[in-house]
């Protein structure tokens, strides 16, 4: 298996999205710094306030307002985004900005709005020899087809961020591309997201802690048709919560709030679907 972090700043060519760092601790404008209490003085020497002109370096620089990225309206806390294809990148978009971009073609194919659907699988199952075939070290994994390059991607969530592993197209269309979700998977915007259970008294995962309990031996699966950028909210969680060698307490407990509300959005997938 040849599994390397992804490459690039956008997810879609291989990097995951740009997580902040947490502010700064700057100390507040015009505040004043107290020195230390000068022995026998009996009393504390307070030094001048911090000059005007040198007030720009002392303050906190304000929270940037989320904007789209296309139009530069400001942004609500739950928005839509776009698939740039030119940069394989993920930008955060308005409403009007990404209806602009839902139907295929538009804007020359640069922009693809990512779609919100979240289908299951009922009748899915995936035993351990299946999921060994796609060499991925870990219960987790997500698949998506790179339209530009017209292949299948398979990734999975690390401490790095997301890490992409080589898929063998043969392998692919034998243990997932046969199922009814994969026939309905759009380019780009949408991913196969697939969970394999297994191994009780232990993870069952290679040591990330991101697999679950079941029989010894034997092996249960969940797979989602789910929006692409989901797949990248989970990474950048489990990058900002692991924690030692198999991710930790907080890490495990929040890959289980988040397959909750994957299946709550989750439908069963019908014979009706038409990919869109």
């Amino acid at each position: 298996m040849n599994a390397r972090p992804a490459r690039g700043a956008g997810p879609l060519g291989g990097g995951s999205p740009v997580m902040g760092s947490p502010a700064g601790t700057s100390p507040v404008a015009g505040s004043t710094a107290v020195e230390p209490a000068v022995p026998g003085a009996g009393s504390t020497a307070v030094s001048p306030a911090v000059p005007p002109g040198l007030r720009g370096f002392t303050r906190r620089p304000p929270r940037a307002e989320e904007r789209c990225e296309l139009c530069a309206e400001p942004l609500a806390g739950e928005h839509r985004h776009l698939v740039d294809t030119a940069r394989r990148a993920l930008l955060c978009a308005c409403a009007g900005c990404s209806l602009l971009f839902t139907r295929p073609g538009a804007g020359a194919g640069r922009f693809r709005a990512v779609p919100d659907r979240y289908l299951s699988d009922p009748d899915f199952t995936l035993d351990e020899e299946s999921w060994n075939r796609l060499q991925i070290p870990v219960g987790l994994a997500f698949f998506f087809r790179n339209a530009e390059l017209d292949r299948l991607a398979a990734f999975y969530p690390s401490p790095a961020g997301a890490t992409e592993s080589e898929l063998d197209p043969g392998t692919w269309r034998d243990v997932l591309g046969s199922g009814r979700l994969a026939a309905l998977l759009q380019p780009d915007t949408e991913a196969l997201l697939v969970r394999r259970e297994r191994g009780a008294g232990g993870t069952g995962t290679g040591g990330t802690g991101t697999g679950g309990t079941g029989t010894a031996g034997t092996g249960t699966g969940e797979c989602y048709l789910v929006p692409v950028d989901a797949c990248y909210e989970l990474v950048g969680r489990m990058r900002l919560h692991w924690q030692g060698f198999d991710g930790g307490a907080e890490a495990r407990a929040d890959l289980t709030d988040f397959f909750t509300r994957v299946r709550a959005k989750a439908r069963p997938v019908s014979g009706r679907e038409d990919g869109r």
